[in-house]
C-alpha cells in the first residue's frame, strides 16, 4: 500500500513541477540544458522535424526553420512558452491569426508558436489550414488538463475514482480464483467423460489422474488471462485518471483496441479463403468416400479393375487416398491463412528439408513395399522362408513385412531386405490351401532305399497337418560318397492354423519312431578304411517291411527274370 501511496503523490505533484521547471532549476542545470540546447541546435542540420510536448502529450510538430531557427529549437522554445502560459492560464482561449509567414496560435492573447507552411507533411496530404485545426484540438485540451493539474477537488474525485477501481479490480481478482476452483471441476468432469470414449485396443489412452491435471492446468490458465487482462484494464483506467499520466492510459488502451481490432480484421479477411480451402478439404473427403466402396468390393474380390485385384487394392487405395490429400493441400495452400507469412514459409522450408534428408530411406521402404505388393511376391497367410528367417506372413506393410515363426517368434524384416533378396515361397506352387513340408534323411547304402522311402511315406500318413492329396513324394536328391540323400515333401494345411513349425517337429518325431520300429539306424556312415565285407543290399532284403512288391518290374526282379 504505501509504494500505491508514493506513486499517486508522484502523479499528483508532477504537473506542478512540471510547469515550474524552467523558473525552479538550479543554475548548474540549467546551464546543463542550456547546453544540452545549444548541442541540439548545432545538430539541426540532420534532424528532419521535431515535436512539441507538453504533459506527455504532443501539441504540433514542426519540419522547417524559422529565420535560421532549427525545427528542434523551435520545440524547446515553443514549449517552455507553453509551460509558462499554463501556469498561469485563465479562461485558456486559443485564437489562431493568419499572417503571410503562416498561422499563429494565441493562449488567451498570448503568442504560443507560429505554424509555417513548410510544417505540413506532404506525404501524408496534410495543408497548412488541416494541421492547424488539429493542433488547436490538442492545445485546447492541454490546457484543460492543466487546470485540472491545478484543481484540488477534481484531483481528489479523480484519486477516488482510482480506489474505487482498485478495490474493484481486488475483488475481481478474489472472484476469478474462486470461480477458478469451479472451473477446474467442472472442466475435469467434461475431460473425464470426453476421455472415457477415447481408448485404443479397449484401454483408456488417457488416465484419470492426467485427466484432472489438465484440467487444472486448463483452468489456471483461463483465469491468468482474464486477471492479466482485467490488470492491463486496471492500469489504463488508473493512468487516465489524472493529467500527467493521461496519454500513457489513452495510449494503451488504443493498443488493445488496435490488437483486438487487428486480430478481428484479419479473421473477417481471412474468412473467404479459408472456406474456398475447406471446400477443397471436402471435396477431396467426398472423393474418397465416394469410391470407398468400389475398393472394399476390390478387397472383397467381387469386383477387378485390370491388374488391381484384392491383394493390390490396400495399397491402391492408399495411394489414391494420398495423392487425392496431397493434391487437395496443393491447391489448397494459397488460401489457407498466413500461407504468405515468412513465418510459414520459413515452416514449408524447414519441413522440406526434414523429408528431404531423414526421408530417403523411407520413401526407399515404400517403393519396395509396393512393388511387393504389385508383383505379388508375397501374400498374407504364406509360408516363405527369407534369407535365414522362417515363417507364416502375417502382415505386408508398405515399409515393414512381419513373419511369424513357430518358434514364438514374430519377426519384423524391411522391405529393403526382403526385395534384394532370395525368397523361398512353400505355400505358393501348392494346392489349395496350406503349405510344403520338407525334411532330408542320409541313411547308409545297406539300407535298401525302398525300405527308407516306405518308412518315411508312413512317418508322413502318421502326422497331423499332412493330408493325403497330393500325396506325399520322397525323392532321393544325392548319391554321396557314403550314403545317399532323401528328401521328403509333403502337402501341409493348418486348421488352427498349426505353424509348419509344430508340423515339421510332429513329422521328425514320427521318422524316428517309424525307423525304430523296423529297426533301421538313422545315421550317416563315414569310413577310415575298406570294409570286411562289401555294404550292399542283397535282393532278398530289396522289398523288406514296409516296402510293398506292388509293381510288375519290381515283382520281375524279385524273380530273377
Amino acid at each position: 500500500m504505501i509504494p500505491a501511496l508514493f506513486t499517486i503523490l508522484f502523479v499528483l505533484a508532477a504537473p506542478a513541477f512540471c510547469a515550474q521547471a524552467d523558473t525552479s532549476l538550479p543554475k548548474a542545470v540549467q546551464s546543463d540544458s542550456s547546453s544540452q540546447t545549444k548541442t541540439q541546435q548545432s545538430d539541426d542540420a540532420t534532424s528532419v522535424e521535431a515535436a512539441v510536448t507538453v504533459l506527455n502529450r504532443k501539441v504540433a510538430t514542426f519540419r522547417s526553420s524559422l529565420r535560421g531557427v532549427s525545427p528542434a529549437s523551435r520545440a524547446e522554445r515553443s514549449r517552455r512558452t507553453l509551460n509558462e502560459i499554463l501556469n498561469g492560464v485563465e479562461t485558456g482561449t486559443v485564437t489562431v491569426n493568419h499572417e503571410p509567414q503562416g498561422n499563429v496560435l494565441l493562449v488567451d492573447g498570448k503568442l504560443a508558436f507560429i505554424l509555417l507552411p513548410n510544417d505540413v507533411d506532404a506525404v501524408r496530404g496534410e495543408t497548412l489550414d488541416s494541421i492547424t485545426i488539429q493542433t488547436v484540438s490538442a492545445l485546447e485540451q492541454v490546457i484543460a488538463e492543466a487546470k485540472e493539474a491545478q484543481d484540488r477537488k477534481r484531483l481528489l474525485r479523480n484519486f477516488g475514482h482510482w480506489v474505487l477501481a482498485t478495490l474493484i479490480f481486488c475483488f475481481a481478482v478474489w472472484l476469478v480464483f474462486r470461480i477458478r476452483k469451479w472451473l477446474s471441476r467442472h472442466l475435469a468432469r467434461m475431460f473425464q467423460s470426453g476421455a472415457a470414449n477415447i481408448q485404443l485396443g479397449g484401454a483408456r489412452l488417457l488416465a484419470e489422474e492426467r485427466v484432472s491435471m489438465l484440467a487444472h492446468s486448463a483452468g489456471s490458465i483461463i483465469a491468468w488471462l482474464i486477471i492479466l487482462l482485467m490488470s492491463y484494464e486496471w492500469l489504463s483506467f488508473s493512468l487516465r485518471q489524472f493529467p500527467y499520466t493521461r496519454p500513457w492510459g489513452e495510449q494503451l488502451n488504443q493498443y488493445l483496441i488496435g490488437v483486438a481490432l487487428q486480430i478481428g480484421s484479419s479473421i473477417i479477411h481471412a474468412l473467404p479463403n479459408l472456406l474456398i480451402a475447406l471446400i477443397i478439404f471436402a471435396l477431396a473427403r467426398t472423393t474418397i468416400r465416394m469410391l470407398a466402396p468400389f475398393f472394399d468390393r476390390l478387397e472383397a474380390g467381387t469386383a477387378h479393375l485390370g491388374s488391381i485385384d484384392r491383394d493390390t487394392a490396400k495399397p491402391t487405395r492408399w495411394i489414391f487416398s494420398v495423392g487425392v490429400w496431397l493434391f487437395a493441400i496443393v491447391m489448397a495452400y494459397p488460401y489457407l491463412p498466413g500461407s504468405q507469412s515468412d513465418a510459414f514459409r520459413g515452416m514449408s522450408v524447414l519441413v522440406g528439408l526434414m523429408v528431404s534428408v531423414g526421408g530417403a530411406s523411407l520413401l526407399g521402404q515404400a517403393a519396395s513395399g509396393l512393388v511387393l505388393m504389385y508383383s505379388r511376391t508375397l501374400r498374407i497367410g504364406e509360408y516363405v522362408r527369407i534369407n535365414d528367417h522362417e515363417g507364416t506372413v502375417t502382415e505386408l506393410r508398405t515399409f515393414t513385412t512381419r513373419i511369424r515363426t513357430g518358434l514364438g517368434e514374430e519377426l519384423t524384416l524391411p522391405n529393403a531386405l526382403v526385395l534384394g533378396t532370395v525368397t523361398k515361397n512353400y505355400s505358393r506352387t501348392v494346392k489349395g490351401k496350406g503349405y510344403i513340408v520338407d525334411t532330408v534323411v542320409t541313411i547308409g547304402y545297406d539300407t535298401p532305399w525302398r525300405q527308407v522311402e516306405a518308412m518315411l511315406m508312413e512317418a508322413a500318413a502318421k502326422t497331423t497337418g499332412i493330408i493325403a492329396e497330393p500325396p506325399p513324394r520322397v525323392f532321393q536328391t544325392a548319391l554321396s560318397d557314403f550314403y545317399p540323400e532323401y528328401r521328403l515333401v509333403c502337402q501341409a494345411i493348418p486348421s488352427e492354423p498349426r505353424p509348419r513349425a509344430e508340423v515339421l517337429a510332429q513329422l521328425h518325431a514320427n521318422i524316428q519312431d517309424v525307423f525304430n520300429e523296423y529297426g533301421v539306424q538313422i545315421m550317416s556312415p563315414h569310413y577310415l578304411g575298406d570294409p570286411d565285407t562289401v555294404k550292399i543290399v542283397p535282393k532278398p532284403m530289396w522289398f523288406a517291411a514296409p516296402a510293398k512288391n506292388d509293381s510288375p518290374i519290381n515283382a520281375d526282379s524279385a524273380s530273377g527274370k
